[in-house]
């Protein structure tokens, strides 16, 4: 059986995959006591669910209005009393989500090693932005590519495009690494490499 080659680039997904999109669970189960991982965890199935809606209907939303969209939802099938102030307070605890610990160290080892690197997100500019500096990631991402510029979501085919075209390099040289079990599948049958 023949090896794959190393991969001569390697895209992540943001959210899930860089970012723990739960960590938002503390502010809201210090607003809503005992429900904070219910509506962490709805929200995120809703906030997904909607970027297939408006993709199928080719009703393009950006994600941030797409997230509070599915925030507010969330919190009224679940009960919870939404003010404007707890949804501010939540929607801007999404822009700085917590980076998952490990990915510091395996992003600085892919700089060393030369590989170049960015994000490949469903996210908006502005989002993305946010968190890469927030998270401190800023000098190990070559690149921070958003689906916002096509309007169209993964899994579109189009939204993995950016990632070749930005690379300047074959689908299958580039490696791409999501949390998500739909955007790799997306991915794969993209040609990337998937993990």
């Amino acid at each position: 059986m023949e090896q794959p080659s190393a991969p001569r680039a390697v895209l992540f997904d943001a959210y899930g995959t860089l970012f723990d999109v739960y960590s938002v669970g503390l502010t809201a189960e210090q607003l809503f006591p005992g429900a904070g991982d219910k509506l962490a965890k709805l929200w995120r199935d809703k906030q997904i669910d909607y970027t297939r809606l408006v993709s199928m209907s080719g009703r393009y939303q950006p994600f941030w209005d797409l997230t509070k969209a599915a925030l507010q939802a969330s919190a009224e099938s679940l009960g919870l009393p939404l003010s404007t102030e707890a949804q501010a307070q939540l929607m801007n605890q999404y822009r700085h989500l917590s980076a998952f610990p490990e990915n510091r160290a395996v992003l600085q080892a892919l700089k060393t090693a030369g590989v170049p690197t960015g994000i490949l997100s469903n996210g908006d500019p502005d989002m993305l932005s946010i968190a890469v500096r927030s998270a401190g990631f800023t000098d190990l991402l070559a690149h921070v590519l958003s689906v916002h510029e096509i309007k169209r979501f993964k899994t579109d085919p189009m939204a993995y495009q950016i990632g070749v075209n930005a690379l300047n390099l074959p689908a299958r040289d580039i490696l791409f690494v999501s949390s998500n079990g739909w955007d790799a599948i997306g991915a794969t049958w993209f040609g990337f490499t998937t993990m």
